[in-house]
């Protein structure tokens, strides 16, 4: 095309050269006024996108991210490790878990509560995959000294205190029978736990004790933290009627990080260190949380990649403290992941409790093969805090310092002794303000309630004795 400038001669071809001249630069892409080639930095880009869609650990496969598998839960280690990879990781943090703190050995028989959720789902997951390799490196060894762990399966059944339908819970209860007898063998026992077991009547009358229980109790927040409670004596009281000496929960770092905040705010912040630790054996039977180190994100994707079926129909939504601190929590991770584990890091420097660790007469003797294999996480004896007493109804550890002593009954007989014995969260949240409903909660209370409220008033009266016996005349000076 001739050019049109009144300067150039006729005929010239200026316009032509400068377009065959933008065509030979699109099909040989020149440097950019930084020396970079334009053509290198498309093929850097490509690069740099396709190593982004390998997996970070084995190098081979696609990302899961990558493989488009599970959208919306793409979340951390998604986006680095492949599906197979990402499954190991998680494992590896729950087995690391289990060993370095010494919380399921050989001897033991341990009980998973199972509420149907992703997380005790994924716990009840990992621990039937270890009962099982050990099942086949028992079988596979010539001596069979190192003998196999027993695993049960426990569901508390809040039906009497919930508005589920009987008929949703028939079916949940079948499915949740269905994924423990689908699992590796050897068969696992499967318990349904009434909460209201922990009366010592009659089924129908434990119901209504409860429910009366309940009942008086005004503020929302409490009755989640009582039936929380009351969930906990209900695992303890199956796990020592069936031979149980584990009992292992589902919490995972999300879960903590919550409880964290939710602690702190009522006022627990002494008792908080109790919760957040991988063993507490504050109970009878000791409670051990191996998914501590794992993330809900992690969990729920875990389950998607493995298709382990959950069952929401018992997930009722929090309220209260307890359910304006999970949506904060949520928040906070959506613009920040790290918020969680940042959480639980920092409270993690709190100084732990004595029964924070396994117990020595709990702990393995078998085989040095077996103590071998188990890398415990020791902790420093001179730094553990000792309880001075416990919280009559969330069993949190309290000092003495704090309770009052204004009655001198031996036993907590009285609504006001019971009181006087709780933390301070408790006293705010559940015991009801007024005397007539106090009363009424005091006498609709389970006996293991009432025993460790005894317990602690003796536990009170020895350490005031203790305090003032300078100050005590003797035998001898009283005859004089």
């Amino acid at each position: 095309m001739a050019c049109n400038s009144a300067t150039c001669n006729p005929g010239c071809l200026r316009d032509a050269s400068r377009e065959d001249a933008e065509k030979e630069q699109q099909s040989h892409p020149t440097a950019d006024d930084h020396g970079t080639c334009n053509g290198d930095e498309h093929v850097s880009n490509r690069a740099e996108s396709l190593s982004n869609s390998i997996c970070l650990k084995c190098k081979l496969n696609e990302t899961i991210a990558a493989s488009g598998f599970g959208a919306g839960l793409i979340n951390g280690d998604g986006g680095r490790f492949c599906a197979d990879c990402f499954r190991s990781n998680l494992y590896w943090k729950f087995r690391f878990s289990v060993t370095s703190n010494d919380m399921i050995s050989p001897a033991d028989n341990v009980l998973v509560a199972f509420s149907g959720g992703a997380s005790s789902r994924v716990a009840l997951h990992f621990v039937s995959e270890m009962q099982d390799k050990a099942q086949k490196n028992f079988e596979a060894s010539r001596d069979r000294a190192l003998p196999v762990f027993g695993v049960g399966v426990a569901f508390v059944d809040e039906q009497s205190v919930s508005t589920d339908h009987c008929h949703e819970f028939d079916i949940a209860i079948e499915d949740m029978k269905l994924m423990v007898s689908n699992l590796a063998p050897p068969l696992k026992k499967f318990l349904v736990v009434p909460i209201e077991s922990v009366y010592t009547l009659e089924p129908s009358n434990g119901r209504e004790r409860l429910k009366k229980l309940i009942n008086t109790i005004n503020d929302t927040t409490g009755k989640e933290d009582l039936l929380e409670h009351l969930r906990m004596l209900a695992l303890q009281k199956v796990a020592l009627e069936n031979g149980y000496t584990k009992i292992v929960l589902g919490k995972c770092t999300s879960r903590i990080a919550c409880h964290v905040l939710e602690a702190t705010v009522k006022g627990k912040g002494y008792s908080l260190a109790a919760d957040i630790q991988y063993v507490d054996a504050r109970w009878e039977v000791p409670v051990v949380l191996p998914l501590r180190d794992c993330f809900s994100h992690e969990i729920d994707l875990l389950c998607c990649l493995e298709s382990l079926k959950t069952v929401e129909v018992f997930r009722g939504k929090r309220s209260g403290i307890n359910g304006l601190v999970s949506s904060f929590v949520k928040l906070l991770q959506e613009e920040n992941p790290s918020r969680e584990s940042t959480i639980v890091r920092t409270a993690g420097k709190l100084t732990p409790f004595h029964f924070n660790r396994i117990p020595e007469d709990n702990k393995s003797h078998g085989p040095a093969a077996s103590q071998r294999r188990q890398r415990k996480r020791i902790l420093k004896t001179d730094n553990l805090l000792s309880q001075e007493s416990f919280c009559p109804v969330c069993n949190c550890p309290i000092k003495m310092s704090d309770l009052t002593t204004t009655t001198h009954s031996e036993d907590a007989q009285t609504s006001v002794d019971l009181m006087e014995l709780c933390c301070l969260s408790c006293r705010f949240q559940i015991l009801p303000a007024e005397l007539s409903s106090l009363n009424l909660f005091h006498s609709f209370l389970p006996d293991p309630i009432v025993a460790r409220a005894n317990d602690a008033r003796s536990l009170n009266h020895s350490w005031l004795r203790e305090q003032i016996e300078d100050c005590l005349l003797s035998d001898t000076e009283v005859e004089a």
